[in-house]
């Protein structure tokens, strides 16, 4: 019998976090991704410290990589100058960060 659920997500790779933070470095936000990857990476790296767990780091890399998964479709969008005047703010759904 298996320890892991069987819906467990898979980790990232050992050096993702590594690949990632190049990957922000290219990106054209790179001046707000980079110091906003770093501060996520150091509160996960404080709270695995605490907890003996690589669950926020993973967490973190992954949704880094979502972040430049879909950042060419959001610029494609703000490029096309649709009206996004309906949208709701997404601090209102997600709340405050802690």
């Amino acid at each position: 019998m298996s320890a892991q659920p069987d819906n467990a997500p898979v980790p990232p790779a050992p050096a993702a976090a590594a690949q990632l933070l190049v990957q922000l470095r290219e990106a054209t936000r790179a001046s707000t991704w980079v110091p906003a990857f770093e501060q996520d990476w150091a509160r996960a790296l404080e709270d695995s410290r605490y907890s003996y767990s690589l669950s926020p780091l993973h967490d973190v890399v992954r949704t880094w990589q979502a972040r430049l998964a879909v950042a060419p479709v959001v610029d494609t969008f703000l490029a096309s100058g649709c009206d996004d005047s309906d949208g709701v703010d997404l601090a209102d759904v997600l709340g405050t960060r802690p």
